[in-house]
């Protein structure tokens, strides 16, 4: 151990609730005595306080967590508070601490307080140290050839594959001394994650879900030795379990995105030995979806307002229609579209989605209905069993034209065909839609045109047990279109007067992506930085985010509420968000219910 072994270490505790490949335990452990802490504080949580679902597996996760470190030797500390700063400082009293160390966080509210925590033990001259263990490569390790941040996937991605990565997998601690000291913490319960009114309904979590890192060790043996080699011709099928089941264990660090990465890549070796065409192709659309989520904390690190506006500002002047019986509808499940309707009564009722039902609900919400893709990111944020910010974030952007390489904004994709695509037996539809459940395959997906006789033989009565289509499919095409070139009148516009006003600022929709204004993030070390940044140790953040977070403030505790009772007082439209400073930079330097289901490959979840 050398001279470090008298080390008092405070392990802070986030979404990394694990034993194994955990830095930060690992290197405490190896210094001397530990002070396991988790500290949970609602009010610093603001409007992305979890719901319902993901709060269930958090205290889930905590038990097993709290089990795992006591047979080693060390109780988990659990500790409610009004501040962390002032948790740690409580901690670091309490023990006689000579370090903290934590695992890094990349979304915008982690990053705000992760900074100012770094200031104010600095000047109590309190050593912080910090690890990687959430992402393959930190977001300032990854840049292109003028050493600047990439804005498309694929560039991204490509870059990634390419780069060397340590395959060296910390195993868990043999054992842990804990550090002497009394800290004053509560129980599982008292921490105020699960309310009375909702044991009822988690209890039914329950039976199809079990948190916690040696299940999600379990879960992933059981997807690569069983699920990975059909993953690329079953990852579309929106029944079953198609996919890796394993996103909301990844969201609260359960597993080891490093490990995954590498168990499949060893698997690739493998089947390219063996000529295994389809395993190889698995295995490419697999990394691909670790690639998504990597890139989605890319984007929020080097770009932190992508969770209020678009990372594109060709949604500047777009005419957001903030109708909210057309976003009650769409929550409930009554907008009249089988596909859109099933997903979003499994979403109420479990917590869960398939990838592509996410892609095909959330587009139905920002070019059908014309709602502001802020309301729907916020809403499967409350509602989402592995609801994780960055992914949702890149998945709302992806759809709603905010990105590059995203949706084109004038597609719009008939919820018709796509349930017969993708669901061309009306099987899904039946499970969630049980007024439709007699109703014969040919007329499923589109009741609407049934005649009479198939309606009353089925048992449909439309406007009655089920709703007619909230919008004809062609007279939202003709919106959409209307609301693009509206648009595009208001920027042209806008450029006039600036230009009038001796300014250049271009403002343009993504069929001109030349000429998009996206703030350029230097990220190579050895370049000039354009926007200082004071952060201590090893990681620094955007200078905007010093000072705000351009979150809301309130500090209200929120709870799931049922869908006509939902509240959108701390959603914002574009508008406002367009508001922000746009000259953002960054820089760092290293040192469910009843169903288990799977998602896809794409930005919205893993």
């Amino acid at each position: 151990m050398g001279s470090s072994c008298n080390e008092k270490t405070i392990v802070w505790f986030r979404r990394d609730l694990r034993i194994e490949d955990n830095p930060a335990l690992a290197d405490a452990a190896r210094d001397g005595s530990v002070l396991p802490v988790f500290i949970w504080c609602p009010k610093e949580e603001q409007q992305f306080y979890p719901g319902r679902v993901s709060r269930w597996w958090l205290k889930q996760s905590l038990i097993h967590l709290g089990q795992s470190l006591k047979s080693l030797g060390a109780d988990l500390v659990l500790m409610k508070a009004q501040s962390t700063i002032s948790a740690l400082i409580e901690c670091i009293t309490a023990i006689g601490a000579t370090k903290v160390v934590y695992n890094q966080l990349y979304d915008p509210v982690s990053l705000v307080r992760d900074h100012n925590i770094k200031q104010k033990l600095g000047e109590l001259g309190v050593p912080v140290q910090t690890y990687n263990a959430d992402m393959l490569y930190e977001p300032w390790e990854v840049y292109d050839n003028e050493g600047y941040a990439f804005t498309t996937f694929n560039a991204y991605w490509e870059k990634c594959l390419k780069m060397h990565n340590d395959p060296i997998i910390r195993l868990p601690p043999c054992r842990l001394v804990q550090a002497p000291g009394s800290v004053e913490d509560c129980t599982i319960e008292k921490l105020g994650l699960e309310d009375e009114s909702e044991k009822p309904s988690n209890a039914l979590l329950g039976r199809g879900w079990s948190p916690g890192w040696i299940n999600a060790e379990k879960a992933l043996t059981t997807f690569i030795e069983n699920h990975l080699l059909d993953y690329a011709k079953n990852r579309l099928k929106v029944t079953g379990n198609s996919t890796s089941i394993l996103s909301p264990y990844i969201h609260y660090g359960e597993l080891s995105i490093k490990k995954i990465f590498h168990t499949v890549i060893m698997k690739q070796i493998l089947w390219a030995q063996d000529q295994n065409h389809e395993g190889e192709k698995s295995v490419s659309y697999f990394l691909k979806s670790i690639g998504f989520r990597e890139y989605s904390r890319y984007i929020c690190f080097n770009f932190p307002f992508t969770h209020e506006r678009s990372l594109l500002r060709n949604l500047k002047y777009f005419p957001w229609q903030a109708n909210q019986a057309h976003f009650k509808a769409w929550r409930q499940g009554r907008t009249g579209y089988p596909l859109v309707d099933a997903g979003m009564r499994e979403l109420w009722a479990t917590g869960w989605l398939h990838n592509k039902i996410r892609v095909i609900t959330a587009s139905f919400l920002v070019k059908c209905l014309l709602l502001p893709w802020q309301w729907g990111m916020k809403y499967f944020w409350d509602t989402l069993l592995d609801a994780d910010l960055e992914s949702d974030v890149l998945g709302w952007q992806y759809i709603s034209g905010s990105l590059p390489d995203g949706h084109d904004l004038r597609r719009l994709d008939s919820p018709e065909v796509q349930g017969f695509k993708y669901d061309p037996e009306g099987e899904y539809i039946r499970q969630w839609l049980p007024e439709l459940s007699r109703i014969p395959t040919e007329w499923i997906h589109h009741p609407w045109n049934a005649p009479l006789a198939v309606l009353q033989a089925s048992g449909v009565e439309l406007g009655l047990n089920y709703p007619q289509p909230i919008i004809d499919i062609e007279v939202a095409r003709d919106n959409l279109t209307t609301a693009i070139l509206l648009m595009n009148e208001k920027e042209s516009a806008s450029k006039q007067d600036n230009n009038c006003e001796g300014t250049n600022e271009v403002v343009n929709d993504n069929c001109d992506l030349e000429n998009l204004r996206i703030p350029k993030v230097l990220l190579k070390k050895e370049k000039r930085v354009t926007c200082p940044s004071n952060s201590s140790n090893d990681q620094k953040v955007p200078s905007m985010m010093k000072t705000s977070s351009g979150m809301n403030n309130n500090g209200v505790k929120r709870s799931r509420q049922e869908p006509d009772e939902y509240n959108l007082n701390d959603c914002k439209s574009e508008s406002e968000f367009s508001k922000l400073d746009d000259d953002l930079c960054s820089t760092a330097v290293s040192s469910s219910g009843s169903k288990k289901q799977a998602t896809g490959n794409s930005s919205f979840c893993f």
